[in-house]
């Protein structure tokens, strides 16, 4: 009976073998007719078993896990296609024969239709294609070795060319790579694995100190093309390891004796509570930035957060001196700026110059930062942004959900995905814009800014109760919140925006 049992679904329980059989056999190849009878001859067992196993375990029948299968195969196919993909070729290398239900299904699932994303995807490598390659101004990033890369006979040449990639790819984003690991704070190692034309990098970050695993990810690709799959795997990886590397530096920087903390530890300290966007963290973050500087007043990153925080101030209402506050984000960003940075640095000017009201700047220093590093979520965010503030909603789409795609776990996501919000709304699709801010004030509920977005959506689709629903938690939180306020808070925004804003929210109930 034991030998049944193999697997675990995401829940930890065990899965019979006939599941495990039939999962892998599903995954290897998603294009091919499996029905019911196939599987079970793949599994060895019953047709009725293997569906009250499937329906038990994983509380689906074998074809719709066979669907969820295939669609993220699609889903992942298109995120990573070449210039030359179309949706057909994908769809039908992952078993769909109908292209117009397929379209419609991928819209429900994702949001988007097939051709969005992969539209987009193209979009992301004709810039990448024209931006010229830079290289870090500083390296302020903890000291990583690209350890060989495993893989199975035949791979390790690609395994080599994998690993130099990685490393440039890592040098580019900013962090110091050496190629002795005896002298790396951290190891990021790989393995290689190969079935069919099919490839899986699955990458692991370690604390040498400590030997902790820290970070995983997995980059799914096809080895036809080697050269392709090497520089789609690094740039997967880059983006996707510097959230986790930044959160193993915070947690080693809060474990250090205060006596012996540096201008970067305290810097580290203060980025939680920055990214908090609370009144209550941005002055505790304000109150460690000062104290990086006062130890090191060149400190380009702690000399950027500050003028970030400055410029959170002053947009979020955090006091009563928003344009105090305003001015001093832009002159402390101005000297960051002579200074210079990575393109972490380059992209936290990029918020600074926004909040502060410098778009010319903001849209100078991130630009900047997406040369230095295309992988870097935190720029493509913000460079969305600005094209939300310049009244270009398309091309801001195509940045912020390439920022997501890239990192959708990173702390900055919500404000991505109310980006993502800002432009529906800014091209007139109310319910979709509604349905977007819903989502970010899900992650992160506490900013006012965004919680007026909701009920000015849903009174401008015709939702009268959700915008009074909605405009009733904002007052709650913000009793004193006024029209004349939020555009005096929110002036860098086109005028149009602010119009429809203005008119959603005084529909929705708020005073002039």
């Amino acid at each position: 009976m034991l030998g049944e049992w193999s697997r675990r679904t995401a829940d930890g329980r065990s899965v019979p073998r006939s599941v495990s059989r039939a999962l892998n056999a599903m995954r290897a190849a998603p294009e091919r007719a499996l029905d019911l009878t196939a599987l079970a001859a793949i599994t060895r067992v019953s047709t009725r078993t293997l569906q009250r196993h499937f329906q038990a375990f994983l509380g689906k029948t074998p074809q719709g896990v066979l669907r969820d299968i295939r669609f993220q195969r699609a889903r992942r196919d298109l995120l990573r296609a070449s210039s030359t993909a179309t949706v057909t070729e994908i769809a039908l290398r992952c078993g769909f024969a109908h292209l117009g239900r397929f379209s419609v299904e991928y819209h429900r699932r994702y949001g988007e239709k097939p051709s969005q994303t992969l539209h987009r995807r193209a979009w992301f490598l004709a810039e990448q294609s024209t931006k010229p390659s830079l290289s870090p101004f500083a390296h302020d990033h903890p000291t990583i070795a690209v350890i060989p890369i495993k893989g199975q006979d035949g791979d390790e040449e690609l395994g080599r060319s994998v690993a130099d990639e990685l490393a440039i790819a890592l040098m580019r984003a900013g962090m110091a790579v050496t190629n002795r690991p005896e002298m790396a704070r951290y190891h990021l190692c790989g393995t290689l694995r190969g079935v069919g034309p099919e490839v899986r990098l699955t990458s692991r970050l370690i604390d040498v100190a400590t030997g902790r695993h820290l970070w995983a990810h997995r980059h799914h690709g096809t080895g036809e093309d080697a050269f392709e799959f090497e520089d789609r795997a690094a740039a997967s990886v880059a983006a996707a390891i510097q959230p986790g590397l930044r959160a193993a530096e915070i947690e080693r920087a809060r474990w250090k004796s205060d006596a012996d903390l540096t201008a970067q530890d305290l810097t580290l300290r203060a980025l939680p509570h920055a990214l908090s966007f609370e009144a209550d963290g941005n002055a505790r973050a304000l109150d460690l930035l000062e104290r990086a500087i006062n130890l090191d007043p060149d400190y380009a990153m702690a000399i950027a957060l500050t003028a970030w925080c400055f410029g959170q101030r002053a947009v979020h209402l955090f006091n009563d001196t928003p344009a105090q506050d305003r001015l001093k984000a832009l002159g402390l960003a101005q000297h960051a700026v002579k200074i210079g940075g990575n393109a972490t640095v380059l992209a936290v000017l990029g918020n600074a110059f926004s909040l502060a009201g410098n778009l010319e700047m903001a849209d100078f220093v991130t630009q900047k930062a997406l040369a230095v590093d295309g992988s870097s979520a935190w720029a493509w965010s913000r460079s969305g942004l600005l094209d939300v503030y310049k009244g270009r909603p398309g091309s801001a789409m195509e940045q912020l959900l390439i920022a997501l795609d890239l990192a959708p776990d990173d702390p900055l996501a919500f404000n991505t995905t109310i980006g993502v919000g800002c432009a529906h709304f800014q091209s007139g699709r109310f319910v979709e814009a509604a349905r977007w801010f819903e989502r970010g004030i899900a992650e992160h509920p506490a900013l006012w800014a965004h919680l007026l977005l909701c009920p000015a959506s849903h009174a401008l689709c015709g939702d009268k109760q959700k915008a009074h629903r909605s405009l009733a938690n904002l007052q709650r939180l913000y009793p004193e919140l006024t029209i004349s306020r939020v555009r005096a808070a929110l002036s860098v925004l086109p005028q149009a925006f602010l119009d429809s804003l203005a008119n959603g929210l005084e529909t929705a109930g708020l005073r002039p």
